[in-house]
């Protein structure tokens, strides 16, 4: 049987081991992770050592002692340098059509660049990034309404069903397949802050950005009232009213009933149906935003009126410390 260490801390983790229990013989797991998360605890019923520190250091370390035939990487935040793949096969599991989408985030990028597909690529990891020679491929397509957690959980699927046999088919000399690196393209790390949306922009892009951004992912967010926003959840309006007078992110609908607010975009209507402020529970929309008044996004005059309420109290402590 094959001897693996798995290098999991993100969200694929999970169904890799599954996949690679079936198959192989699982000699350890690095994952930084509370006690009660569910990677560790399938480990602890397989009798499988976890180890916490996810250092490179400590990787080097682990893969020197155990000697594994392979070593599999499935959510991992660092490129592994060449002194440590060189010890064994090293082998990832990448979620996007390699050689597109090398890199960070790619399956938001998939969704907020509002592609036709998805994917999940295992390759041989080797010292360029996402470049070394894919095992297995398998695309799905992403649907007009598919969120970022849905295409995981598909992908996440693929990987279960079919990381294990790849992992024993290279291990008996499958080489597989060199990428055309001509084709190659990247996508970089995103940040929380680069979920804001921009209203001007088309309902579209709009709508896969919110989309691009649900759990686990910290979601697109606007302002109101000064406030962060965070929008979990919204569609287009089909066939919206054809506004000549238009200001994006001005609300024009709302209804208390079912809950939602639609706002103006920069080409269409994109109706709002659950929210959340930061600090607060998830709430329909229409619960927050209650008038027709109201303008989505930071405005001018709401960041004059904050400096002009700083300036005031400045003045009033100054005034208190004669």
């Amino acid at each position: 049987m094959v001897n693996v260490l798995l290098i999991g801390i993100g969200t694929t983790t999970l169904s890799a081991l599954e996949s690679l229990i079936s198959k192989c013989n699982v000699q350890g797991v690095v994952r930084e992770a509370p006690i009660d998360d569910s990677v560790i605890q399938l480990a602890q019923q397989a009798n499988i050592p976890v180890f916490t520190d996810t250092s490179q250091k400590a990787i080097k370390s682990l893969v020197l002692k155990l000697q594994p035939d392979c070593v599999v990487v499935s959510s991992y935040n660092q490129i592994l340098p060449s002194s440590i793949i060189e010890l064994s096969t090293f082998i990832n599991v990448h979620y996007s059509p390699l050689p597109q989408y090398r890199g960070r985030a790619n399956v938001n990028w998939a969704i907020i660049n509002d592609e036709p597909a998805a994917a999940i690529s295992i390759h041989k990891i080797s010292p360029d990034l996402d470049e070394g020679n894919i095992l297995f491929q398998q695309l799905i397509p992403i649907h007009l309404e598919d969120t970022v957690s849905d295409l995981y959980n598909r992908l996440n699927q693929i990987q279960q069903e079919n990381l294990g046999e790849t992992v024993v088919k290279t291990f008996h000399g499958y080489a597989g397949v060199k990428q055309n690196n001509a084709e190659a393209t990247y996508g970089c790390t995103r940040l929380p802050e680069d979920g804001e949306i921009n209203w001007s922009a088309a309902t579209r892009t709009i709508d896969c950005l919110i989309r691009a951004l649900v759990e686990p992912f910290p979601g697109a967010y606007t302002y109101f009232q000064s406030k962060k926003l965070v929008i979990w959840q919204a569609k287009p309006v089909q066939n919206p009213p054809v506004y000549v007078g238009r200001i994006p992110g001005r609300v024009i609908a709302r209804s208390k009933t079912a809950g939602f607010v639609d706002v103006l975009t920069g080409d269409g209507v994109l109706r709002i149906l659950e929210v959340q402020f930061a600090g607060e529970e998830r709430t329909a929309a229409a619960n927050v935003i209650k008038s027709v008044k109201s303008t989505l996004g930071l405005q001018t005059a709401d960041l004059l009126n904050r400096i002009q309420n700083l300036e005031a109290q400045i003045t009033q402590l100054k005034e208190n410390a004669k």
